[in-house]
């Protein structure tokens, strides 16, 4: 017998078991959606999931980066962010949406837009202009002394200990 052929079905089943990983790893990557008839992904809580947004970016009219500064460790995601997109001179509204992850792709057509994204009721506004074929890119980044949470209306932390304490 030929020792060379009796390799053969375990590099098969190795091969075949390779292509599975690979395959079931594509399912992972965040979905497509919807949202007045424009197509949009978000994603990038992961470190896998951000390399792929980062990857597949170009492909997409436009990229919308979220996040929230933080001076000695980097950028903080933020949890949910309100994205509202304009014509930039007739203030018509193209796309409205909401992500909690830290890149949104959008494919907007060619033009001049103004992109508002709202996070614990603090607006920032961008301005983004879409070239045919060719990406665009803009960052929100929202301050880190912002108390979001007196910013959206919830109850303050000495609120919620006297609920909690039945006073």
């Amino acid at each position: 017998m030929n020792p060379n052929r009796a390799w053969r079905p375990v590099a098969a089943v190795v091969m075949l078991g390779a292509f599975t990983m690979t395959t079931a790893h594509a399912l992972t990557n965040p979905p497509i959606q919807v949202a007045q008839g424009i197509e949009y992904m978000c994603g990038g809580r992961s470190s896998e999931e951000a390399r792929f947004m980062q990857t597949v970016s170009p492909r997409w009219a436009a990229t919308l980066e979220f996040g929230i500064s933080r001076t000695a460790r980097g950028t903080r995601f933020p949890s949910e962010v309100q994205v509202m997109v304009r014509e930039r001179y007739t203030g018509r509204e193209i796309m409205q949406a909401s992500t909690g992850a830290p890149y949104m792709l959008a494919r907007l057509g060619p033009g001049a837009y103004e992109i508002e994204a709202t996070m614990g009721g603090i607006t920032l506004t961008q301005p983004l202009v879409v070239f045919n074929g060719v990406g665009s890119r803009a960052a929100f980044i929202w301050p880190s002394n912002v108390d979001f949470a007196s910013a959206m209306g919830g109850p303050r932390p000495e609120q919620q200990a006297s609920v909690r304490a039945g006073d």
